[in-house]
């Protein structure tokens, strides 16, 4: 049931009037579910949808002398992609893959731009996401800059304490750009 998918369409696209607009949009949507470690997307292929997450975690990362970083982790109640490979149909430079079992709702390409051309709330849902996820990459790097570890995971902590029990800490750890090593001590300084 696309009811959770509605109530965050709505939430991100912020406008009652567009409302009429949103039948369309789900209509597009189609359910895939993944089980814990299958990839949404490789490193080296296209990335092939858009998605929404209904349910689960799923993880970018990508390989740095044979060991995996994670650059982002997508959590229920949100869109992701490998956007740049998605929208131009380019190999992707991460891997996406479900750090759990995920439900996502997916659209592929030729649907999306359809949407944005014609849709006026996807076009609002999609610039209002685009905007957000900006804010976001800029706080990240301006975190990543100025917060020494241990701030940056009492952020993490504030912000979304679930993720502790959702992610694995060594994937967390990556995120935070620190060792999982030096994760460790930080917790057990914390907590």
């Amino acid at each position: 049931m696309k009811t959770n998918f509605e109530k965050y369409l709505k939430a991100v696209i912020n406008n009652l009037e567009l409302d009429d607009c949103i039948p369309e949009i789900l209509s597009t949507f189609y359910n895939i579910g993944l089980k814990r470690n299958e990839f949404f997307v490789k490193e080296g292929e296209v990335c092939s949808y858009f998605c929404y997450i209904e349910t689960g975690v799923l993880q970018h990362s990508i390989d740095v002398l044979g060991e995996e970083k994670t650059t982002y982790l997508a959590m229920k109640n949100s869109c992701t992609s490998a956007l740049k490979s998605f929208i131009h149909k380019i190999t992707s430079r991460k891997n996406i893959k479900a750090i759990s079992d995920c439900n996502l709702w997916v659209i592929k390409i030729d649907a999306f731009h359809y949407l944005l051309k014609n849709n006026k709330a996807f076009n609002r849902f999609y610039y209002n996401l685009i905007e957000n996820q900006i804010y976001l990459i800029d706080d990240y790097r301006i975190d990543l800059l100025t917060l020494t570890p241990e701030e940056r995971y009492k952020k993490l902590l504030s912000n979304d304490p679930k993720l502790l029990q959702q992610v694995p800490l060594h994937y967390l750890a990556s995120f935070l750009g620190i060792s999982s090593r030096h994760m460790s001590r930080i917790r057990k300084n914390i907590n």
